[in-house]
């Protein structure tokens, strides 16, 4: 009887809200940060790395979901009893930073830094536990002049990524702004604090659910088209029309002319114009950088001008219509930020990209950043006789002395089976030494197999006017000293 106990298997299966990732995506993702990088870096901002990890009132709790306060984040405890968080931003692992490092630092402060945050939520379409940023900060600057930067940065960011100028808008707010129109409609103090996010959240969803749905939100709520329903803000009818009247308002004017009570909107809607004087100064007009009042934001902690980068083409959506791909990343002013841990205001504004939906828009059309040729494995050197493993190592050091990539097969397969991984890895050629190669009455050889050019060969006919010259081309043999040129001018032919 076998009493060895059965094995356990574990289930191979990813957390929902995840995702691996290949090589090519990530060989592609690379080009793509080192554009955002390089466009940074022409702004000034220089590199900064924070931890993954955060004590959780560091990070505070400053995430859109006002009636989920213990959520939207990972946590745990230490073993000194004291909370941890898996950072769910940049910005607030930023803040930490700057206040810890105040008096070292260079003001204003500017930074940039690219990386994975993570959020405690139900993942769904697009919605993701783990994903990556990459931000600009300006740190101890109150000027406006700050704001349009971030915004005239976005802009150039964009086109140095591919996408052409009348694809995208970079939209301006300012919650100044909102936050005086919630003032004129009666919903200031901290009573209010979760109908005023429910009124944002509603304005924040016109471009999807139109002027008539927005309307439902603000007032007693809205069935979707699957019967779940939301509840609304329950606002009356004459609050519901001034906040119409804000959303459609046609000009700076406008909004001047019906909120001019408020002293906070009017201090908000000068702040606008001048972001749009100094974009305009900087030969960035409304096709590029735009005053747009239905721009929310929506992290608690943005306290002035907010902006959202969005791009304007069209892509099929999940049930074959076209929609609008929309936004690819935000940011705004924090001045209270880093002054939770100073005491003192530190005026602060920053922009973040984020990577992953980027990607899937230079994906869509086909930037040559994300859609190039597919990757190029390493030269792969065959092993047809294990009694020769060193000799055939000793190729493969050659290679890599030349700065060529190179690796020695470590299966246990023929050489049929051998050709097939080298294939699969992507490789432009595999090197091929047998007794003989080796035994050469002209000295030891070796076999050069171009595997792109006798992938061609494969598909085309004998009749073919050059097919004897692909022949040659596709395996010839050259001595062991020649090597590394021969293989050099293989990979010549397909970069």
């Amino acid at each position: 009887m076998n009493d060895q106990k059965k094995i356990q298997r574990a289930s191979a299966k990813l957390p929902r809200g995840l995702a691996d990732r290949g090589p090519a995506e990530i060989a592609a993702t690379e080009k793509m940060l080192a554009a955002i990088r390089k466009s940074y870096e022409l702004y000034g901002f220089e590199a900064v790395e924070t931890p993954f990890i955060e004590y959780t009132e560091a990070l505070g709790k400053f995430l859109p979901d006002l009636d989920r306060p213990n959520e939207g984040v990972f946590s745990f405890k230490d073993d000194d009893e004291a909370w941890l968080s898996l950072r769910y931003d940049l910005t607030a692992p930023l803040a930490r930073y700057v206040a810890e490092n105040y008096d070292k630092l260079p003001k204003p402060y500017r930074s940039y830094r690219a990386g994975y945050v993570f959020r405690n939520e139900k993942p769904g379409p697009g919605r993701f536990r783990q994903f990556m940023q990459f931000d600009a900060d300006t740190v101890g600057s109150a000027s406006v002049a700050a704001d349009a930067e971030m915004c005239m940065m976005a802009a150039d960011t964009l086109e140095a990524l591919g996408i052409k100028r009348g694809d995208y808008v970079i939209k301006v707010n300012n919650r100044k702004v909102l936050d005086g129109v919630l003032e004129v409609i009666g919903l200031s103090g901290e009573e209010n604090a979760g109908r005023r996010m429910t009124v944002l959240r509603a304005i924040d969803k016109l471009d999807r659910l139109g002027l008539e749905g927005v309307r439902l939100l603000l007032g007693p709520g809205r069935k979707d088209e699957s019967g779940d329903f939301t509840k609304g803000a329950g606002l009356a009818a004459e609050q519901i029309d001034r906040v119409e009247a804000y959303v459609t308002a046609p000009g700076m004017g406008a909004l001047e002319t019906s909120f001019a009570e408020s002293a906070l909107a009017r201090q908000g809607l000068e702040e606008l114009a001048e972001i749009a004087a100094l974009a305009g100064a900087g030969g960035y007009g409304t096709d590029r950088v735009r005053i747009d009042p239905s721009v929310v934001r929506g992290l608690e902690y943005y306290t002035g001008p907010v902006f959202e980068a969005e791009l304007t083409f069209e892509v099929t959506g999940e049930d074959g219509a076209p929609v609008r791909f929309g936004s690819i990343g935000g940011g705004g002013r924090y001045d209270g930020l880093v002054g939770r841990f100073r005491g003192e205001n530190v005026p602060a504004t920053g922009f973040s990209i984020g990577v992953s939906r980027l990607f899937s828009a230079l994906k869509a059309i086909r930037s040559p950043l994300v859609d190039g040729s597919a990757l190029r494995g390493p030269v792969v050197v065959l092993v047809l006789d294990k009694g020769e493993t060193a000799r055939y190592q000793r190729f493969v050091a050659e290679l890599r002395s030349a700065g060529i990539a190179a690796e020695l097969y470590l299966g246990s397969s023929g050489m049929n089976a051998q050709l097939k991984y080298a294939d699969k890895r992507g490789a432009v050629c595999a090197v091929i030494q047998g007794s003989n190669e080796r035994d050469h009455v002209d000295g030891p050889q070796v076999t050069i197999r171009d595997l792109v050019v006798g992938a061609e060969l494969a598909a085309a006919t004998k009749d073919r006017a050059d097919y004897v010259e692909l022949r040659a081309k596709a395996q010839f043999s050259v001595p062991e000293s020649g090597l590394v040129d021969a293989v050099g001018q293989v990979l010549a032919r397909h970069t």
